[in-house]
């Protein structure tokens, strides 16, 4: 699937929304760390400044846990994760794909997921615990 381009999205209630360029070389990638796991949110990463957030700056709640260096931005109304600055890489966003308009997490039939469990910021050590994949056929 072709990602790269100017997307708009925003959360589930339409209290936060936001603009992003999304370069050609974005990763698209899950993560197995325990915010993410519990979220299940495939992420696209897009340069800091490639998001604008267009409508609930002013609304928007920001969640960080153990190091403080992630910042998780979600709609404090309907409470939906829209986007995060990533522990692993802090000059990137990672946007929750399933808030780009016109996107859906089903489009994507494989998904590496980034071993956040055993993150590079403690072990020095970069590297993927696996893939995710979504099959359309139907379960016998």
């Amino acid at each position: 699937m072709v990602i790269e381009g100017e997307h708009d999205g925003g959360c589930h209630c339409g209290a936060v929304r936001y603009h992003a360029k999304v370069p050609a070389s974005a990763t698209v990638r899950r993560c197995n760390c325990s915010i993410c796991a519990m979220k299940g949110v495939l992420m696209i990463d897009v340069p800091l400044e490639n998001l604008r957030v267009t409508r609930g700056e002013d609304v928007i709640a920001l969640y960080t846990f153990n190091t403080h260096q992630a910042k998780h931005h979600f709609c404090p109304k309907c409470g939906i994760h829209v986007f995060h600055q990533t522990r692993s890489d802090p000059d990137k966003y990672g946007l929750n794909a399933a808030t780009i308009d016109g996107i859906s997490p089903y489009d994507f039939a494989e998904v590496p997921v980034f071993d956040g469990v055993n993150h590079p910021g403690d072990t020095g050590v970069s590297r993927y615990a696996g893939t995710m994949r979504f099959d359309t056929a139907s379960p016998d």
